[in-house]
């Protein structure tokens, strides 16, 4: 049995698009947890992103959009609760 090599279907950058999908990846799971570190790596990720050429724009985007969710977030739950941390 032989294997064949399948190769991804990227853009000119590769790098640039795998960075634009931990963008959106980061920041969706930064909506639930963590949201102190998954949003400003998603905002990073996504302009770093846009700055490479990636072909995947509208997720690099999204990434930025949930990362500075992910901030205002933890902004409003912090100032709510009076706390560093916060709970629902």
């Amino acid at each position: 049995m032989t294997s064949t090599w399948i190769p991804l279907k990227t853009g000119p950058r590769p790098q640039a698009d795998r960075m634009a999908v931990a963008a959106f990846v980061c920041g969706l799971v930064g909506t639930v947890v963590f949201n102190v570190f998954f949003g400003p790596c998603a905002v990073l990720f996504g302009i770093l992103a846009l700055a490479r050429g990636t072909i995947r724009r509208l997720r690099a985007w999204l990434g930025i959009a949930f990362g500075v969710l992910d901030l205002v977030l933890l902004f409003v739950l912090t100032s709510s609760g009076g706390t560093v941390s916060w709970h629902l």
